[in-house]
């Protein structure tokens, strides 16, 4: 294991990709982690509306996060052979894509606001402020899908510093504005709830054109001729839909589970659901560096395989499998060590219920215990199995394991058993990830995950299991 680590140019380009992407992704959450601050400072049932609120959002970005998965299997490919003419295409697709999805959920939201918020709880307060906070959010989601996906395009072409700059600035720009909107300050009116919103909308779109101006002047892959992003014909969408799709549909049906759970949990009381916003904040931190070192796997076994370098890929793909669990064990006693200075941040003003303290005390120890084993499908399915072609199998484990495994035992829990909010909570994670953990390194073993997209890569791949072939009969 010791030789596999001393690949100085694996550490080289894993880092360099690895660092801007998690430094991005941590703006984002620093992001997020600023509205869910001001706004706890309203209380309780303001807190819970915002966090069910930015569960509608969430559902919305893991649809948007498997059209960038899908796009990213085919840009990292033709990055290894630099086709530049078919990313521009993969790109427009993928573009159009979200912004038809994002438009759906800005529509629903603007016609039937009741209804969304009825989903997660029917407390009168909680529909109230929900109502005002999600009239204005919506205007963000067109904006959010279209920097997801030229995001996804440059990290996937190694270019990941605009996507972070852009992250500084929509982060500094929605912190000030936050201050300033919620609670009167900098010559703005104190708007509460309605200002964390404004905040969001009008940061979210300063995004959008702030990475398509820069793209212009630094003419980068996001330049192109509209004919070379807009012109492709329906056997491209065919083409990248038949890849693609598994991908959407996994992150999809993944977030509707996940999106059931907090139904489930919502219902069982708004300052449940309040700890349960204050546990995102932290988890979505403490994810970022995953994201980060998924993203660097996603690029960096994507190009190999493309390339043809299927061994390359291989190697690169144990090493970031042997690193995620390390360095996840280190982030687990931090969260366990860390979380009541952490959950206190949340009541600097002494307006959060010691019911949602101690749920949220109890909850992110049950989350620090889990989440080394939780990182492990992660890269597995979304940094290996997609970056080498399989857009499949993975949809198969996310599925099998939440929705036959997880969401029946937290039922049966909550509603058959009347077991506790935390210990339905434990059943939610215990019943996921174990099996999927298994199933996944089974498969990783297998090799089966390499499904090449490219002319390049296929003739690699029967190259790399002819020299395999060769190298088991001589043993």
């Amino acid at each position: 294991m010791i030789k596999l680590f001393r690949d100085k140019g694996f550490w080289h380009t894993a880092f360099r990709l690895a660092t801007p992407i998690a430094f991005q992704n941590m703006l984002i959450s620093s992001f997020t982690l600023a509205d869910t601050l001001f706004v706890s400072q309203l209380g309780d049932i303001s807190l819970s509306a915002v966090g069910m609120m930015g569960q509608w959002g969430w559902l919305l970005n893991m649809i948007l996060i498997g059209i960038s998965s899908g796009a990213s299997v085919f840009v990292a490919q033709y990055w290894g052979v630099k086709n530049i003419k078919r990313i521009n295409m993969i790109c427009g697709i993928a573009v159009l894509s979200a912004v038809i999805v994002s438009g759906i959920f800005t529509t629903l939201s603007l016609v039937a606001p009741e209804f969304v918020i009825n989903i997660f709880n029917n407390n009168p307060s909680v529909i109230d402020e929900g109502k005002r906070y999600l009239l204005i959010v919506c205007a963000s989601y067109p904006a959010v899908a279209i920097t997801n996906i030229l995001s996804s395009v440059l990290r996937s072409v190694e270019n990941v510093k605009l996507p972070m700059y852009v992250s500084v600035l929509t982060t500094v720009l929605n912190i000030i504005l936050d201050y300033g909107m919620i609670f009167g300050k900098f010559g703005f009116p104190a708007m509460g709830i309605k200002g964390a919103a404004l905040a969001t909308s009008f940061s979210a779109w300063v995004g959008v054109l702030a990475i398509l101006t820069v793209s212009m002047i630094k003419k980068n892959i996001l330049y192109a001729p509209i004919k070379h992003t807009f012109g492709f014909r329906f056997k491209d969408i065919e083409e990248f839909y038949k890849k693609a799709l598994p991908v959407i549909f996994n992150e999809s049906m993944w977030g509707a589970g996940t999106f059931a759970f907090n139904i489930i949990f919502g219902h069982m009381g708004y300052e449940y659901f309040a700890a349960i916003t204050i546990l995102r904040s932290f988890e979505n931190i403490a994810f970022v560096f995953f994201i980060g070192i998924c993203n660097a796997c996603c690029i960096m076994v994507g190009k190999s395989v493309g390339k043809g370098k299927i061994e390359r890929g291989v190697q690169d793909s144990k090493r970031f499998v042997l690193l995620v669990p390390m360095l996840a064990l280190i982030v687990s006693v931090l969260i366990f060590t860390l979380r009541a200075q952490l959950i206190g941040i949340f009541n600097l003003n002494n307006n959060i219920t010691q019911v949602t303290l101690d749920a949220a005390m109890t909850i992110m120890a049950i989350y620090a215990f889990e989440f080394t084993v939780r990182q492990m499908p992660y890269i597995l399915i979304v940094g290996v199995f997609r970056s080498g072609g399989d857009t499949v199998t993975g949809v198969k484990f996310d599925l099998f394991c939440l929705w036959c495994l997880s969401l029946p035992a937290t039922l049966i829990s909550v509603y058959l058993l009347k077991l506790p909010f935390t210990v339905a909570f434990a059943v939610m994670y215990i019943f996921e990830d174990y099996a999927k953990t298994i199933l996944c390194l089974r498969y990783y073993k297998s090799m089966k995950w390499i499904k090449p997209v490219t002319a390049e890569g296929k003739n690699g791949l029967k190259e790399y299991l002819r020299q395999k072939d060769v190298k088991n009969g001589a043993q």
